[in-house]
């Protein structure tokens, strides 16, 4: 883990892709407290893993408080983010192909 968050601080992006195959992708999403989250909705369904940080997740019309240990899955072309951040938010997120 403090490799991956070393090359994403290096990268100077939130977000860092460490795994990618076939069927899944995998990264790392750091926000800043107060950031603005920018996501749109994906093409995969996806699955997170709050591991540190503390902030908010909208998805759709719900907004669930979230913190290290959470775990929220968003529908594939599902509106969501993460808001009212208060503490840096460390995400592992997890992106399944879509079914065909």
């Amino acid at each position: 883990m403090d490799a991956l968050l070393a090359g994403q601080r290096t990268s100077g992006e939130p977000w860092l892709e460490f795994f990618r195959s076939p069927s899944l992708r995998a990264g790392l999403y750091v926000l800043e407290p107060g950031a603005w989250d920018h996501q749109s909705p994906h093409e995969e369904d996806e699955l997170y893993h709050v591991i540190g940080g503390r902030a908010t997740f909208e998805c759709g019309t719900e907004r669930t408080a979230v913190q290290a240990g959470s775990i929220l899955f968003v529908a594939a072309h599902q509106p969501h983010r993460f808001m009212d951040i208060l503490e840096e938010l460390r995400v592992l997120v997890f992106f399944s192909t879509p079914a065909r």
